[in-house]
């Protein structure tokens, strides 16, 4: 963030104030949710939300359309994980997660893909946890203990509230010069819970400004020394999925916030200072609309990809056709594949094996991307670009 402290106390009390520290700037101490004054959801945010419930169910649709959403999920997941883990600095691609999934450790890989591969597994543990936890402080800490596991961060406590003051600013900045200073570490554990009483709630809010004033309230608490921005990300998925809004996890934000990194800050900023939760509500309801509309148009390609290589199967592989198809529902779910994984799918002889991916090189349905004699491995490119537009767009 670009923004520099408020000189003055803020005119509003809304979101929280700052209270001013014994030895250091002051510090934000959020205000408990629901905002007071309520919120005013006028004919702007009416609008907004009518368009994102409409979007969200058409998503959920398209999704359910599938012959294996699981499979959409999977690559979808991926996609989140690195757009959400370039926010935080990383270089990783999409294509250098699914490589380190796939084992292929080329010596240009970059280091911090292993925080991306992270990313997946938290999100994958959080989603299975939903099914017997609610969302709350111990998931939230579950999966941040995931999210930092053996990666940069690992020394920061993952999985324990923070101890000791953190703050926001340039990078190597001191606390002294930062842009936002969370609340101290005595007010972390409360306002915590308070926002799981929120979250739990019967709040008669629509759930769409529920899950955005969640967002703000957990970036605004800053609740680890590292990490947080990750998880409060995932938070919005989880949350749409515990209410069953949608049925497997496809909405994701960080394409947008990514795309509008400033004022996806400004706006958070800007509810610190001066409560203007409803300007932030708008901004996060337009990003709902975008990428659902984002999401439900690659599920639409993805039917049409698969339906063009099924009958690329049927004309060109003849008796081989029943593998063939067996082969391609596989590469949905694990698009990098060897001879070697072909052959223990089918069940047949390595020199089949071998053929039968030849024949799909020559359809133009795989790619070899080692360039080896020897261990060589296939992508299933045309697939990946479905996904690869948005994850390896601006940076």
């Amino acid at each position: 963030m670009n923004e520099s402290e408020p000189s003055q106390a803020p005119t509003t009390y809304r979101a929280g104030r700052y209270v001013r520290q014994p030895a250091g700037p002051r510090a934000f101490v959020p205000a408990p949710l629901p905002p007071d004054p309520p919120v005013r959801i006028d004919r702007t945010l009416q609008v907004l939300l009518s368009q994102a419930d409409r979007a969200l169910g058409r998503l959920d649709g398209s999704i359910q359309t599938l012959p294996h959403p699981d499979l959409f999920v999977y690559m979808y997941v991926r996609k989140e994980a690195v757009l959400s883990s370039q926010i935080e600095g990383t270089q990783s691609s999409l294509q250098d997660v699914l490589a380190a999934e796939a084992q292929i450790l080329a010596p240009d890989r970059p280091r911090d893909v292993d925080e991306v591969v992270n990313y997946v597994r938290a999100m994958n543990y959080g989603l299975q946890r939903l099914a017997e936890l609610p969302v709350s402080v111990r998931l939230i800490r579950e999966i941040h203990a995931r999210l930092l596991k053996g990666v940069r961060g690992a020394h920061l406590a993952p999985g324990d509230l923070r101890t000791s003051q953190n703050w926001i600013g340039p990078s190597g900045c001191t606390l002294n010069e930062a842009t936002f200073v969370p609340p101290p570490p005595s007010e972390v554990a409360p306002a915590l819970s308070d926002l799981e009483r929120f979250l739990n709630s019967d709040s008669q809010l629509p759930l769409l400004i529920k899950v955005g004033l969640a967002h703000v309230q957990f970036e605004t608490i800053h609740p680890f020394l590292d990490g947080n921005g990750r998880v409060g990300r995932l938070l919005i998925t989880f949350l749409l999925c515990q209410q069953d809004v949608l049925q497997k996890p496809v909405l994701y934000l960080s394409y947008f916030f990514k795309r509008y990194r400033q004022e996806y800050y400004d706006r958070l900023q800007s509810v610190r200072d001066d409560g203007t939760w409803e300007e932030w509500l708008a901004f996060f309801l337009r990003g709902v609309i975008e990428v659902s509309g984002q999401a439900t148009e690659t599920a639409r390609r993805i039917l049409a990809l698969r339906e063009t290589h099924r009958q690329a199967i049927t004309d060109q592989l003849g008796r081989a056709a029943a593998n063939g198809y067996r082969v391609l529902e596989h590469l949905y779910e694990h698009p990098i594949v060897s001879v070697n994984d072909v052959q223990q799918l089918i069940g047949t002889t390595y020199q089949s094996a071998n053929d039968l991916v030849s024949r799909f090189a020559a359809a133009r349905i795989l790619t070899e991307i080692t360039g080896q004699a020897r261990n060589r491995r296939f992508m299933y490119q045309s697939y990946i670009h479905l996904f690869h537009d948005d994850a390896e767009g601006e940076s």
